[in-house]
């Protein structure tokens, strides 16, 4: 249940901080509500990136070696590309 808790909590600060970013490119709030929207809208950002890190971390695929299941952690493409890179691929 703790993941529902974790996706849902995402999604409602993604969503909020969407809504942040709409009322701040409207240019209707005064300074200080502008900054008030502004800092709401960093411990969103923050929230929502620490709730993508521990995504990623969780991430694993299952693969298959010699008849034995084997856990490797999830490589985005980024890590991926930079291992390309490094190996002169």
């Amino acid at each position: 249940m703790a993941r529902k808790k974790t996706s849902i909590d995402f999604e409602k600060s993604l969503t909020e901080l969407e809504s942040l970013v709409e009322r701040l490119e409207q240019g209707d709030l005064t300074l200080e509500e502008s900054l008030k929207t502004f800092e709401r809208g960093v411990a969103l950002t923050r929230a929502c990136q620490a709730a993508l890190k521990q995504a990623e971390q969780k991430v694993e695929i299952l693969t298959t070696r010699g008849g034995h299941a084997v856990v490797e952690p999830f490589e985005t493409h980024n890590n991926a590309d930079n291992n390309n890179a490094d190996n002169g691929h």
